[in-house]
């Protein structure tokens, strides 16, 4: 499962890229959304990786995220009672079957988007308009987003 985070706002995006940003529903700037790993996926962030930065999400991040900053469809914070009525022993077992693809956001009733705070510290030292692998922001960062993402919850 793919963590995708948008890090630069909407001023001079072109048509194209716009397109793949309200597809991914990554309207504003630290929204994270998680999307399955599939081809179709792949190339929609591909196409946007100008403005997003991307990578592989691991159970324990993606269990401090849903406590954190997880959302029900009616704006309520995702607790025991929302567990129980999902049938879910506990957070761990909800990120556990969402990685391994058994469930979606969506069929659970979770908002497919996560607000996020800008990260403390900052981005990386060279900025949010250089690639990752030159030491700025942007692109696929693998399992780094990982700790991105700690910063930003």
């Amino acid at each position: 499962m793919l963590a995708v985070l948008r890090v630069r706002g909407k001023v001079r995006v072109s048509p194209k890229h716009r397109k793949a940003l309200e597809v991914l529903m990554l309207h504003k700037v630290n929204h994270l959304v998680l999307v399955r790993g599939n081809d179709s996926n792949k190339k929609m962030v591909e196409s946007a990786k100008d403005y997003v930065t991307f990578g592989e999400i691991d159970e324990p991040t993606l269990e401090m995220l849903l406590r954190k900053r997880g959302r029900t469809l009616e704006n309520r914070r995702i607790d025991d009672e929302f567990l129980k009525h999902l049938k879910v022993g506990s957070l761990k077992a909800l990120a556990k079957e969402l990685i391994d693809g058994k469930k979606s956001l969506k069929e659970l009733g979770i908002k497919p988007v996560f607000r996020l705070n800008s990260p403390s510290k900052g981005y990386e030292r060279g900025g949010i308009k250089q690639g990752f692998a030159v030491g700025g922001a942007l692109g696929y960062r693998a399992g780094d987003i990982n700790s991105l993402i700690n910063r930003m919850a």
